[in-house]
């Protein structure tokens, strides 16, 4: 079985959520989801589990944290493309996110953005021109 990550998301409602990951490109995967659970898969190695409240609240003793006001961790997505990128951080301010929460980057072998779900969750789709970075590292050196 090749390694898997999923990523366990609190969320406040679980249908918008839910097409807010649609949105951005997951499909919901119905035999992993129930009333209490959408399991959203953005690739073959990542799937994003949307929690609601109280359902996540039984794994943990820890109270949820509002990702509004605090940020627990920052979520890179790999793109093929620059416009991939533009596409992903647009539908996800169509679906109710916020959008670049920070400045654009383009490092011109870099590009990438960062956007916020509805429940504060930090995104930051980004491409990659792996030979042009190589050839900018072996430059600089």
């Amino acid at each position: 079985m090749p390694k898997m990550i999923f990523v366990n998301l609190p969320v406040r409602d679980l249908a918008a959520a839910t097409r807010f990951y649609q949105a951005i490109g997951c499909r919901k995967n119905d035999q992993f989801s129930d009333a209490n659970s959408a399991s959203m898969v953005w690739s073959d190695a990542v799937t994003f589990q949307l929690l609601t409240h109280d359902y996540f609240s039984t794994f943990l003793k820890k109270p949820i944290a509002d990702a509004h006001k605090a940020t627990a961790m920052l979520i890179a997505l790999s793109c093929d493309s620059r416009e991939e990128v533009d596409a992903i951080v647009e539908a996800a301010r169509d679906a109710g996110g916020k959008a670049d929460i920070r400045e654009r980057q383009d490092m011109g072998f870099m590009y990438l953005r960062t956007f916020e779900d509805p429940d504060g969750h930090v995104f930051e789709p980004a491409w990659m021109d792996v030979a042009a970075m190589s050839e900018a590292n072996t430059a600089s050196a």
